[in-house]
């Protein structure tokens, strides 16, 4: 199945990391790599009240983090994916 985000969506394929009890009661969060976003060679994001598009900061191949709790949770093919708009994401890992 061909799957493209709208706006300024990116679809993510979660990164299972291990963890202490300590990080488990502080830190909320999850890290995935995005596998799809909007708009091929142009990554347009969201459209704003001006009319123009953001550019959007991630792309595919990126490795994020993001909240616990966030996005919607969709299942292709046999794989488990999150769809996630851009400002749910915390932070790109280097």
């Amino acid at each position: 199945m061909n799957l493209r985000p709208l706006q300024d969506r990116v679809m993510v394929k979660r990164i299972e990391v291990a963890e202490t009890a300590l990080e488990a009661l502080s830190f909320r969060h999850g890290q995935g790599e995005a596998t799809a976003g909007r708009g091929g060679r142009s990554r347009t994001g969201k459209l704003l009240k001006n009319g123009q598009r953001t550019t959007m900061a991630v792309k595919p191949g990126d490795r994020i983090l993001f909240g616990k709790y966030s996005g919607a949770e969709v299942r292709i093919d046999g794989q488990e994916y999150l769809i996630l708009r851009e400002d749910e994401i915390l932070a790109i890992l280097g």
